[in-house]
């Protein structure tokens, strides 16, 4: 008889689903439980059957509803779906499991899979990889952005039933055992229940800085040091010759929160100042903590084992004069070690651990020395007969060290190029009174600059008082150099230049650089890299050309050797999407990266493509494996960095196992992309140019709908939930980069995130349909099987259109439908809905045309399954969610707002997101 694989997963919803049902009888009572378990039934039995009579039934439910039960039934689905995506990460943590026990091939996508790949390939041996990996860099890189919906203390509440429900699976639990995990489990979903879901005042960035540590604690701090010490065992194991290889610190999750400035007043240096020391204080405070219970767990005795010179010579530096441990110069290495450890943590911070030393030390100067201390105990080990003491914890530790230093991760800087401008005009005036910066084109404004870029004269002087926004760029910058001097120069390693259209942008940058002390002409030094992105269609289109005059400035290339001739761009997803839709975005953003492939290669500079993945795939988003896969040749190069965002981080790097799976991925998937044998058949010509057909007819039909259609920012506006996500406390960063409606100003996230609320995810797909159907009128014959070639040959487009099938099958006209109507102006309403529902219907009929699929998500069961076993618990919330919306709207209409109708509304939004788990 065939094994239900699923049956676990349905188990896991269904007692979670019981214990909370349990907890809603308890604390609501019996007829709160009675209703929310008939709109569950027939929600799913209308889900599962398309039962007309449920949904009549479940409308007249929800349509009657007190404001009370209007909560009660919001909250319990809200927390169902965050249960149910607590079971699905286990059940794909248990059939990884499965896989691996019953000793099965290595899944695509693993990395076992991309090493046995690699050692496929004769061209390849471990001694390659080592040096591959050498010379890598991938870096997942943490964004605070407002479809973080998620409170830490729910997370904390999700990764305690994470543990039980693990616990239950793993092990074999005795009666009494398995009746306390149970018993332990309903006080976990207890404790979720009465933790309030949404946060009472708005998200500071220092609440954010510490939301986004949370998943330092929780995984990255164990899982990554877990994960380099595999990939040595497994080189190693290929390669008996290579010894014991330790490999450079290639992968390491850098931030943006507490250091992106763009559009966020709220980032200012204090701030920045103090989310450097949060992230040391993590750092320094877990090594402590690893120090402490290594030291209880080194007791080796010398007579019982050796110890190497230099490990006796740091046992006699340290200031633990213990008799007991006089005879034991492991424990007392590791007390010196720890001593020093705590002096550096007051130095560095201006206070003492929670945990004392045995006396005072010197601290380390860098998080170097305290490597290399570490080594000493490593290497005695290893020569003493001890290695396979040298395999446990402290290797962990010193990996933590090499890969985390005292900066735990690299914080980029980030601000928008206009801003810039702004300070160097205003320096440059003041300085030379007439020099107008502002008002030269771009030959003179690079003259002028390049003129300040070839002298170490300051612009800035201390007797000249600068306006506010001059004054707070300076004194970002100063912070920044301060912090490499305290931290070290991997605190801050990166300055991002958003909306990037020319070469003057990054020159301006630069002199701001150098006014800071993080470029010094003279020593042709510059502490940082200096990241252009390029957002739009516009800059995307250009910037190959923007990158070929910068690597023609002899001062700049001289900038460049000091970075050791490497540059980094950053590609923006979120606008680009809004500004042309989701198959012209994704075509800009290909074009682009091939181009820039060709442009650094004929200047012999290496490219490190940032991706700017939002958790969408309106913004980018989607698999990551499947995105680097279908990089044009060269644009990976063994380094890549992409930002990870929204609720996608918790998704991906709350539970610590699926992290580690999830940093498996990017190492697979970069390794894979870059070994391919190089000179591959090129994409073919009638490729590229359909594409090009298809994505100009799509842009027409995204661009006609959204900023050519009279009347379409008000039904945005009346149509989704964007005003109140705008008040929702959700993010430090406003939803819009000025007051007013206008959809260019809106920020890119707000608007996927919206459109996901009322499930149409038109960023997502829209002007595919209309793009394939004027591509098969240009061309009856050959047009279709072209296409249906496309997808099966090509990894873009095949990515492209797996990515848009996702956001269709979580589109749903009929409840889309529901929010249409809160648009006042009937002919406003009829005529844009009509439009989008017209063009949703011929965008899937395309989609299956394409891929020979009989249903959407026919190739992807897991997803499709997924969406089966959710969507019942969704609709209910939707419905909930427009009629508070009507109820809100109205009241504010006549000036009055009741708190209860917002609070609900807000509510309804996390338990959308929560279900979605992609949406913004």
């Amino acid at each position: 008889m065939t094994q239900d694989k699923d049956a676990p997963l349905r188990e896991d919803i269904r007692l979670l689903g019981r214990l909370l049902g349990d907890t809603v009888r308890d604390q609501q009572g019996a007829a709160a439980f009675e209703l929310i378990e008939r709109i569950r039934q027939n929600s799913v039995r209308f889900r599962r059957d398309d039962d007309i009579a449920a949904r009549r039934e479940l409308e007249d439910i929800l349509d009657a509803l007190s404001r009370e039960q209007t909560i009660q039934v919001v909250r319990a689905f809200s927390y169902f779906s965050h249960l149910a995506n607590i079971a699905e990460d286990q059940h794909h943590i248990r059939r990884s499991r499965a896989h691996l026990i019953a000793g099965s091939a290595p899944r695509a996508g693993s990395l076992a899979h991309a090493l046995t790949e690699a050692f496929a390939d004769e061209a390849t041996d471990a001694a390659g990889l080592v040096e591959f990996f050498d010379a890598a860099l991938i870096s997942p890189v943490l964004t605070a952005h407002p479809t973080e919906v998620q409170r830490k203390s729910i997370l904390n509440c999700e990764t305690v039933i994470a543990r039980l429900l693990d616990e239950r699976d793993r092990m074999q639990l005795t009666p009494e055992e398995a009746e306390a995990n149970l018993e332990a489990l309903r006080r976990a979903v207890l404790t979720l229940w009465q933790t309030r879901m949404l946060r009472t005042a708005k998200l500071s960035v220092i609440d954010e800085v510490n939301n986004g540590l949370s998943y330092f604690d929780t995984t990255f701090l164990h899982e990554l040091p877990r994960l380099y010490a595999g990939l040595e065992d497994r080189l190693a194991a290929a390669a008996p010759a290579l010894g014991a290889p330790e490999l450079a610190a290639f992968l390491q999750v850098g931030s943006w929160i507490g250091g992106d400035r763009d559009g966020n007043p709220y980032v200012t240096a204090e701030v920045l100042e103090r989310a450097l020391a949060m992230h040391a204080a993590v750092a320094l405070g877990h090594y402590l903590d690893e120090l402490h219970v290594l030291g209880s767990q080194l007791s080796l005795g010398l007579g019982l084992v050796s110890a190497s010179e230099a490990l006796l010579a740091l046992a006699a530096r340290s200031p633990d004069h213990s008799p007991h441990r006089s005879g034991e110069p492991y424990r007392r290495a590791i007390s010196g070690i720890y001593a020093r450890l705590a002096a550096t943590y007051r130095h560095l911070l201006g206070s003492a651990p929670a945990r004392h030393a045995v006396a005072e030390a010197e601290p380390y100067a860098g998080a170097a020395a305290l490597a290399e201390d570490l080594d000493v105990l490593h290497r005695s080990l290893v020569a003493n007969g001890s290695g396979a003491l040298a395999r446990g914890r402290l290797r962990h530790l010193r990996r933590a060290v090499k890969v985390f230093g005292f900066h735990l991760a690299p914080l980029d800087l980030r601000q928008n190029s206009d801003v810039h401008e702004r300070v160097v005009a205003e320096l440059l005036e003041l300085a030379r009174p007439g020099t107008a910066y502002s008002s030269h084109d771009e030959a003179g404004r690079c003259a002028l600059l390049l003129e300040e870029l070839a002298t170490a004269r300051p612009l800035a002087s201390p007797h000249v008082r600068y306006s506010d926004e001059t004054e707070g760029e300076l004194a970002i910058f100063r912070a920044a150099r301060r912090a490499h001097l305290r931290y070290g120069a991997e605190a801050i390693r990166n300055c991002i230049i958003s909306k990037t259209d020319d070469v003057s942008d990054l020159l301006e940058l630069a002199v701001l650089l150098k006014e800071a002390g993080l470029l010094r002409p003279l020593e042709h030094a510059l502490d940082v890299n200096l990241v252009p992105l390029f957002e739009t269609i516009g800059d995307l289109e250009q910037a190959a050309g923007v990158m070929e005059r910068l690597f023609a400035l002899p001062i700049y290339r001289g900038l460049l050797a000091a970075r050791g001739h490497a540059q980094e761009v950053m590609l923006g997803y979120s606008d680009s999407n809004k500004d042309g839709g989701f198959l012209t975005s994704g075509w800009a953003l290909y074009k682009a990266e091939g181009e820039l492939v060709e442009v650094f290669a004929r200047h012999g500079v290496r490219l490190r493509l940032f991706h700017g993945r939002g958790g969408s795939v309106g913004r980018g988003g989607g698999p990551s494996y499947q995105a680097i896969l279908a990089q044009p040749e060269g644009a990976v190069q063994g380094q890549i960095r992409l930002t990870e965002q929204g609720e996608v981080i918790g998704a991906k790097y709350g539970n610590p196992e699926v992290g580690r799976r999830n940093l498996e991925v990017l190492v697979a998937a970069t390794l894979e992309t870059s070994l391919r044998p190089a000179g591959a058949a090129p994409t073919p010509p009638a490729f590229l140019e359909a594409m090009q057909q298809l994505s100009d007819a799509a842009f027409a039909a995204y661009r006609g709908l959204v900023y050519e259609t009279e009347g379409f920012e008000q039904y945005f506006w009346e149509s989704t939930v964007i005003a109140e996500i705008a008040g929702l406390n959700i993010g430090s960063r406003p939803a819009s980069r000025k007051k007013g409606t206008r959809i260019e100003d809106l920020r890119a996230i707000p608007w996927v995130f919206s459109w996901s609320q009322c499930r149409l995810m038109l960023p997502g797909w829209f002007g595919f349909g209309s793009a394939v159907q004027a591509f098969l009128a240009a061309r009856p014959g050959d047009g279709l099987a072209l296409l249906q070639r496309m997808v099966r040959e090509w990894s873009f487009f095949a990515t492209l259109l797996s990515n848009m099938d996702m956001v269709l099958a979580k589109s749903d006209l009929a409840i889309a439908s529901r929010y249409a109507a809160l648009v006042k102006d009937a002919a406003l309403r009829e005529a844009i809905f009509g439009r989008i529902r017209a063009e949703l219907q011929t965008t899937v009929e395309a989609l299956l045309a394409i891929t020979g699929q009989a249903g959407l998500l026919d190739g992807n069961p897991l997803l499709k399954r997924s969406i089966r076993n959710r969507f019942p618990y969704l609709d209910p919330l939707n419905h909930v969610q427009v009629e508070l919306l009507r109820r809100h709207r109205e009241q504010a209409a006549d000036g009055s707002v009741d708190e209860r109708i917002r609070n609900g509304i807000h509510l309804s939004i996390n338990g959308i997101a929560a279900g979605l788990r992609n949406s913004g």
